[in-house]
């Protein structure tokens, strides 16, 4: 059963529905402090998505457009989505709401980008995402995975 991923508003109900993220224990994932920084009541032009199940948020996720002028990752250089903090309540998982997140990120026809949590590359993999060759990002400290749309098969080296 498909549920629908909503563009979150930027507003006190949201950070309500965000806190219960936070208390099961993944403040690495917490969009809380970010919701509060950019606190502008019901914004409608935020990085936040979600899926609700009844009034309850059950997962969400940060996804940034970024500028081809920035993309150290694709050839050619191109506008690309950076998705982070992708987080399903634990009851939730396994369910195929995680997938349907990534997918709607897809839909957008766009590169993305991620930082994926330890434990978690099976899953990127599974949806069709793969590790970046270029060495700068890894001396970053970072250990991005990257997806392609059609037409979009190369990274940079």
């Amino acid at each position: 059963m498909a549920f629908k991923v909503e563009h979150l508003r930027i507003n006190y109900k949201t950070l309500e529905e965000f806190n219960k993220f936070r208390e099961v224990g993944l403040q690495e994932l917490s969009m809380k402090d970010e919701l509060e920084s950019n606190m502008v009541e019901n914004d409608s032009d935020s990085p936040f998505y979600g899926i609700y199940l009844g009034n309850k948020l059950i997962a969400r996720m940060n996804l940034y457009r970024r500028d081809a002028r920035f993309d150290l990752y694709f050839e050619p250089a191109q506008d690309y989505l950076e998705l982070w903090k992708l987080e399903v309540l634990p009851e939730y998982q396994k369910k195929g709401y995680g997938a349907q997140m990534v997918e709607f990120a897809k839909s957008f026809g766009l590169p993305i980008k991620t930082n994926p949590r330890v434990q978690s590359h099976d899953f990127w993999q599974k949806m069709g995402f793969e590790k970046v060759t270029y060495d700068m990002e890894r001396d970053r400290g970072e250990n991005p995975l990257v997806w392609y749309p059609e037409g979009v098969t190369e990274q940079k080296h």
